[in-house]
């Protein structure tokens, strides 16, 4: 039986990856920092939390993550970790730096210390290349343009140099944007479907956005968590993006969720321009031909049917008695 380290495994992509690789045979250790407050409420979601074996640690803190490294001796570690808010990284950079960069760095020295085989999956994020209005493949040239990009690149990095210097299985996933219902509501995907959900059932009224004319590559969280247990499968690891290679614009995704529920958005949404961010990128497409000829993975979900089933989760399961306004 494998073992593997998730770690980040509250969030989104955790709690799916640490459901595939549960149906998958493996030994899933779940990291958080501090696993015995955190409520998991993304595995309870799932039905997952009592199968995995939930552990604390603190990837910023070497000392810490070198002990659980030793310890667990997993097969795969999966670094799924970080502060994971474009528009908050704005707000708070040393600390979207240190989780993201610095946690990576210490997982790479620990496995590196640990003399053990054990393979390394880094979160990479579309970000990094900035507006990519020719579709991104893996030789295009970042341009990060936020503290979470730099984060974001600087981690890309440190993977490449340590693969190639101490020939560790390292690699990183460069994942344009995927969407679930286990989205938090600071997502401004989630904030849509949330909306329109209560406007729908006439628990709120309006909704405010900022940029509504950007331009985004989404895909479907559970099918890309697929594509990262591939590339950790493969017998050279490899960096590769992972997408639907078909971008819309929110104004669509707003379109569609409102037509969804029988509702014009144009009542509705209110452009406020405090929301817009410093640097805002305005298109992101990607090119995922590398994913689809050498994992022989590809995006199973259009934007349609993201939609249609988060809203499908959000009506049936969402609490709706919140505040009438965003």
């Amino acid at each position: 039986m494998k073992k593997a380290l998730i770690c980040g495994v509250s969030g989104q992509d955790g709690s799916y990856l640490a459901k595939f690789l549960l149906e998958k045979g493996y030994y899933v250790y779940g990291a958080s920092r501090d696993a015995q407050t955190s409520p998991f409420i993304n595995l309870k979601k799932l039905e997952i939390k009592d199968d995995i074996n939930l552990i604390s640690i603190n990837i910023t803190d070497f000392g810490n993550t070198l002990e659980c490294i030793n310890k667990i001796k997993p097969d795969e570690v999966y670094n799924l970790a970080g502060q994971s808010s474009v528009r908050l990284s704005f707000d708070q950079p040393h600390e979207t730096h240190e989780s993201i960069s610095t946690g990576n760095l210490n997982l790479l020295e620990a496995i590196k210390f640990s003399n053990l085989p054990i393979k390394l999956y880094n979160a990479g994020s579309s970000e990094c290349f900035g507006d990519s209005s020719i579709p991104a493949d893996e030789d295009t040239i970042f341009h990060p343009r936020s503290p979470y990009a730099i984060a974001k690149a600087t981690a890309f990095w440190q993977i490449d140099n340590y693969r190639e210097a101490y020939n560790l299985y390292a690699c990183t996933g460069i994942l344009f944007n995927h969407e679930s219902p286990l989205r938090p509501e600071h997502f401004v995907t989630k904030k849509i479907i949330s909306a329109a959900c209560k406007i729908h059932r006439n628990k709120l009224h309006k909704l405010s956005l900022g940029n509504i004319n950007i331009e985004r590559d989404w895909g479907w969280a559970p099918d890309y968590v697929e594509a990262m247990w591939l590339m950790m499968q493969q017998d050279q690891p490899k960096d590769y993006i992972i997408a639907t290679g078909k971008s819309h614009t929110l104004k669509e995704f707003i379109d569609f969720t409102f037509r969804a529920l029988d509702l014009n958005w144009e009542e509705h949404v209110v452009i406020d321009e405090v929301l817009r961010r410093p640097t805002d990128l305005q298109i992101g497409r990607a090119d995922p031909g590398k994913a689809n000829r050498e994992l022989q993975w590809k995006a199973k979900f259009g934007l349609n049917s993201i939609i249609e089933n988060m809203i499908e989760y959000e009506l049936s399961f969402s609490n709706l008695n919140t505040p009438n306004s965003y």
